[in-house]
């Protein structure tokens, strides 16, 4: 037993102390945040993220800045000495100053030319996502809860000596926990084998009034095993929030790619038909965030000390069919037509990673691009 400063916290789980997490070796717990200007046109996107992996011993977090068509991306990684509480990565830290409303995030690497102080606040009451669980054959990929959270940001991003004023940006953060593949991976394949197969789209958008939250898990033959479609008003509470009886959403492909050249979702409920069209805009990389990167994947570990890396790239020069380079965020204006005719807009983002087959989609094998 290893008690910790999470054991003085009401917040156990199992009889154990909370520096436990069940028995299985992928459990995880961790923090997302993006934002953005908010006028349709406008330049610049941050991201932010940080991991705690209990069974494997580590933490890791990443800072992302994507203006100009360059993306700058800070990586670090430690240690967990079993304390979860210490949310604290080298320079990137994230602190919860209201839980449920009010988190801060900070960045302090000179060396590295990447500093930021960012707080959010959310528009509303945080959204409880379904719960993901999923297996491939007899073993467990995913058993996740996630709330999100559309918020306003209040700070600073500077990097490279250039400091960018983030008031009135929006965005979105999450959290999500529970199991899925981290670290190393396994070196028993399964048995039988199984082709990878994952198709993804997630869209909480920041609209006149409201957030709309829609997300979608389709199996090869295009048949959702989760998917939702919630509307949440500005300054609502938990109670507050609409969901959609029924949901579609329709992509066009780039040619040569699995990325978003155009998209949009059509909801029902008993008022009628709401349309939502996706205006396609810039494309961040969540590689940046760890997200299938060749070595700062979630959970791999760096050694017990502290390891901070930087590194610069331009998403549109790189090979969009490599695949660490399929989960993608695509920036989005967002035009919300109700059934009375009313129009709303807004903006988000469309987060894409399409592996395996597709059939509405077109794509039959782990890898092929739309024609």
């Amino acid at each position: 037993m290893v008690l910790t400063k999470g054991d003085d916290y009401p917040i156990h789980q199992t009889p154990d102390p909370v520096a436990y997490a069940g028995t299985d070796r992928n459990f995880y717990d961790r923090y997302y945040f993006n934002g953005y200007a908010p006028g349709v046109e406008d330049d610049g996107f941050f991201a932010a993220a940080l991991g705690v992996y209990p069974h494997i011993n580590v933490i890791d977090a990443s800072f992302c800045w994507l203006i100009g068509g360059r993306q700058v991306n800070l990586h670090a990684s430690r240690g967990l000495g079993m304390e979860r509480m210490d949310t604290r990565v080298g320079p990137i830290a994230i602190e919860v100053v209201e839980p449920l409303r009010i988190l801060r995030v900070t960045v302090d690497a000179p060396d590295e030319g990447v500093r930021a102080d960012i707080t959010f606040t959310g528009r509303a009451f945080p959204l409880e996502e379904p719960r993901f669980t999923r297996r491939n054959g007899p073993r467990v990929l995913m058993d996740v809860t996630r709330l999100t959270q559309n918020g306003r940001y209040a700070g600073w991003v500077e990097v490279d000596g250039v400091r960018t004023d983030v008031t009135g940006w929006v965005g979105t953060r999450d959290r999500s926990w529970g199991v899925r593949p981290i670290g190393a991976p396994d070196a028993q394949p399964p048995s039988p084998p199984i082709a990878p197969q994952f198709y993804w789209l997630w869209s909480p958008c920041v609209i006149e009034g409201g957030d709309l939250y829609f997300h979608t898990n389709d199996d090869a033959h295009g048949r959702f095993w989760n998917r939702r479609a919630t509307w949440r008003p500005e300054g609502g509470g938990a109670a507050d929030e609409h969901h959609y009886d029924d949901a579609d959403c329709t992509v066009r492909w780039r040619t040569g790619t699995r990325r978003a050249e155009a998209a949009g979702i059509t909801l029902h409920d008993a008022e009628g038909e709401t349309r939502v069209d996706f205006a396609i805009g810039r494309t961040f990389m969540m590689k940046g965030l760890g997200y299938g990167h060749p070595t700062w994947a979630h959970g791999l570990s760096h050694g017990e000390a502290l390891t901070v890396e930087r590194e610069d790239f331009v998403p549109e020069e790189c090979d969009p069919m490599q695949p660490h380079h399929l989960h993608v965020q695509a920036s989005v204006g967002v035009t919300m037509t109700g059934p009375d005719g009313t129009v709303r807009r807004g903006k988000g983002v469309l987060e894409q990673l399409v592996i395996g087959p597709h059939a509405p989609s077109g794509f039959r094998d782990v890898m092929d691009p739309a024609s």
